[in-house]
Formats: C-alpha cells, structure tokens, sequence
C-alpha cells in the first residue's frame, strides 16, 4: 500500500484527484498545503523540493520511501488500486481515454470560460462564446456516453469518473446554471452522484452547483492587478527646482495627517480563515465553557501532527505538552463488528460518523482504524477530548454515533496509554489487543480552505509559471500567506 506525501496549495483541483484516489485505495497520503511543511512560492523553488522536482510544480508526491512523482494525472494513478484503473487491459485503456479526454478537451474551454468569472482574466466575448460551445459539446459526449452507463468505465467509480469529475467541478460551481446543464441529465446525474459519495464528499465537502451564471466582474479583475508603480520624475536643474512654496508645504502636511487620521486602528490579532467562518456563524453557547483554561494548545499538536514527522516530533509535543487535568484520552471500540461486511463500508462509517461531529473539531482529536478485511474487521480508536468527562453528551447533535461504540477513559500516566497513544497516532505497531492486521485509518481534526480568487485561478492551473507575467508575482505572494492551520492529513474528514 502506497504511503507518502502531497505536496500542493490549498483547493488544489489537480490535487483532489490523487486525494479521491487515495480515499478509495486506502493509500496513507498526508497533504502539506500549509506552513511550516509547505509555503507555496517558497519551499516549490527551495534547492531540496526542486532536487527532486525539478519544474517546482505541484501537486508533487514524495513517498515514505523516497519515490517521487510530480504530474498529477501521475499521482493519481500511483495511489489508485486495480479497480481505480481497470481490471482489464481494455478498461485500463478507456481510463486513459478519459483521463487525456478531461485534459485536452475540458480544462482549457473550462479556463477561458470560467477565469474572466473569477476576475483573473481580462473579458473576451469571443473567446467566451467559443469557450460555451465547446463545453456544449464536451456535455453531449458525455451525455450520450451516459446515456447507457452508470460510471465513465463499467458500473463502478473509477480513475476516469474521479478525473473528469474533478476537471469539470469549477465549471459546475461557477457558470454551468440550472438552465445551461439541463440538456445534459445523464451528465448531471453523474455528476451529483459521483460527488455524494463519501470518498469524494471527504476531499471536497459539500458541492454546491451553480445557480446563476457568473459574468465578468471588471472590478474584481481591476483589484487584482499589480499596481504600477509612478518613476519618479527627475528634478529641474536650477535653484528654483527643489524648492516648494511655505503654503504648498503646510497643505501636504494637513492632508498626511488628515489620511493618517482614517486608517483604522489594526487588529490586536488577524483571524485565520476557520476561525473567521465561525465568527460568521450565529452564537450559540459554547458546550466547553464551564471548563478552565487549558495550557494544552490543541492546535499546535495538530499542527506538528499534519506537518511533521509522528514518532520523533508530533508525539514527544504531545506528551510534553498533555494537560492532564485540562484533557482526558478514550479508548473506543466499535460494538458491532459482526455487522461490518466490505471494508470501504466501514471506512464510509467512520468519515460519517466524523462528519456529523464537525463543530467537536476544535475541542477533539481522534485516531480510528479500521482493522481486518472484508467480512472480518474491526474498528477502534484513541480519541483526545477538552475536559474529563465524553464529549458528546455536551450537545445534541453530537449523540447519534457514539452509543454505537463502547467507551474506555485511560490512565494518561500507565503504559498501556502510552503505547495505544503511539501505535495509534503512527498506525504501526503489534496492536496486540486488536488481533487483526491493519487496514486504514482516519483523523479527526481541524479542517479548513480558503475560497478567495487567487486560490481558485491555482486550481485551474498547475503552476502559476502557466500564469501570465503580470499575475506570477501577486499570486506566489498570496498564496504564501493564505494557507488554514493546522495542514492536512491522511483521510481529511
């Protein structure tokens, strides 16, 4: 089984791809798209990322084992399985097919339609109308393929859905509106049906598709442009030249101090994007506020986690830094093993279960694997929680899970929680209480993206070196700061 990282930046489509791939395989893939691990613009022209990547492309995958591969059709198929890329040579073939379909004939009639929308291209009419009917006719040949076929390639999901999907995912959120996609109901019903499955509902959340059209937007094109810096004009010989008026003098000082005035006092401290999403949110009480201050920063753990190696840095943080009396650590085993059948299902139960816990993220931690094979496995894992007591009973929308597993609180100090902690944070070891080999394992853990415009243009491109001249520079330096904390991790629900 495949086991390494992806490198990228935040809302990376091409990235989704190998993502996706890696949900179905059960690849261990762990995602650096945020400081310290990954700065986009930085570490891809670092001497060492482009020793092994010589273009300073990403996505880029570096495995455990030190094989690297950059192209993100590449990765994807790297860390696919055999029913991912076709269990015969002509099902391999048509995978192919789709794949070369997506990135000849979807993306670029994609970017030129969809860009101007985003306020990263300059408005062409021409080039827009022309960019429609080529996505017209894009659709119909989907939609006559579709016509008799449930998936791109047999009647399961596979390398070529999870590509085309991921090719057409802008076009779907920004311009493809109700009335513009109702010719095309078989490519619709795909479409929604590919992304509510929970390998892909893990990677990229709830879709929601377009409703109205977007059009050129000339103020947002007009913002992002670098701005022109004015060359100073070179001064007049003579003793008249450097001089200006008394009068003309004290009206420059009035208006300095009067623009001084306007700027608003800053921040105490700059929000990231999560904690700005729920700022937005309607206040409700906060289930841990009875609890004390904790000197635990969760967060920070999560961080070193995501970015940095297990066994030598993210879990010697974890016990220097463990609050005792502010967290406590749960053993949990799932009660009905008998019932669990193929094992993408059990896999499904778990991100289910994580995504209906989704306010918990901030106040929680969790390791839980899957263990066994089809017909025969088992599911447990270590949970970390903010104070001493289960969290669930602390909100009602956090109780339709838990009662289906048993619920153990350990002794954070015997060894018996050390060695779980370890084994089950680094998905190795004897699991000597399990007695069943290891399968796959999810995390449970802060997530975020950033949805601004310069995220969405690196998610047509693969590099900002296929950017115009003009827009390299402002795109590297935002994306070098607008990356979520903590980074992402293997199977990011």
């Amino acid at each position: 089984m495949a086991a390494g990282t992806l490198y990228t930046y935040p809302e990376n489509w091409r990235a989704f791809k190998a993502q996706i791939a890696a949900q179905y395989s059960g690849a261990r893939l762990k995602v650096a798209s945020s400081p310290p691990a990954f700065t986009f613009g930085q570490t891809n022209r670092s001497p060492a990322f482009l020793s092994n990547f010589p273009l300073g492309k990403v996505p880029a995958y570096q495995g455990d084992d030190g094989f690297c591969l950059f192209e993100s059709n590449a990765i994807a198929h790297y860390l696919s399985n055999d029913a991912l890329r076709g269990s015969t040579p002509q099902a391999r073939a048509q995978v192919l097919q789709w794949v070369s379909f997506a990135d000849s004939e979807i993306i670029p009639p994609a970017s030129a339609w969809v860009f101007p929308t985003l306020g990263i291209m300059q408005f062409n009419k021409q080039a827009t109308e022309q960019a429609k009917e080529e996505v017209k006719r894009v659709l119909a040949v989907l939609n006559q393929h579709l016509n008799t076929c449930t998936f791109l390639v047999g009647e399961r999901v596979s390398l070529a859905d999870i590509t085309v999907v991921c090719s057409l995912l802008w076009l779907y959120k920004q311009v493809l509106e109700p009335a513009f996609r109702q010719p095309y109901p078989n490519v619709n019903r795909w479409f929604v049906t590919c992304i509510n499955q929970p390998q892909f509902k893990a990677v990229l959340g709830e879709v929601k598709l377009c409703e109205k059209m977007a059009q050129f937007d000339a103020k947002k094109f007009a913002e992002n442009q670098p701005k022109k810096e004015t060359p100073l004009k070179k001064e007049k010989a003579g003793k008249e030249a450097g001089k200006q008026q008394p009068q003309q003098q004290q009206e420059k000082k009035e208006k300095e101090k009067k623009k001084e005035e306007k700027k608003p006092a800053p921040p105490a401290e700059e929000m990231d994007e999560c904690e700005a999403a729920l700022a937005s949110e309607p206040k409700t009480k906060d289930p841990f506020a009875h609890l004390p201050k904790s000197s635990f920063v969760l967060d920070e753990f999560k961080r070193k986690y995501s970015n940095e190696d297990t066994l030598t840095v993210a879990i010697p943080h974890f016990w220097e830094n463990f609050d005792r009396e502010g967290y406590s650590i749960w053993y949990s085993e799932y009660r009905f093993p008998e019932e669990l059948t193929m094992t993408f299902m059990s896999c499904n139960l778990i991100t289910g279960m994580f995504q209906r816990l989704d306010k918990l993220r901030k106040n929680a931690f969790a390791s839980v694997i899957l263990f066994g094979m089809n017909n025969s496995s088992s599911i447990s894992g270590i949970w970390v929680f903010r104070g001493q007591d289960l969290a669930f009973t602390l909100s009602e929308d956090w109780q339709i899970d838990y009662e289906s597993y048993s619920w153990r609180k350990l002794d954070v100090d015997s060894d018996e929680c050390k060695t779980m902690v370890k084994e089950y944070f680094a998905w190795e070891g004897e699991f000597k209480h399990v007695g069943k080999p290891f399968s796959q394992g999810k995390i449970f853990k802060k997530a975020c993206a950033t949805e601004d415009a310069h995220a969405k243009v690196l998610n047509f491109f693969g590099s900002s070196e296929l950017l115009p001249e003009n827009k390299k520079v402002v795109y590297q330096r935002r994306a070098s700061r607008s990356a979520c904390a903590p980074g992402g991790a293997t199977s990011p629900v």
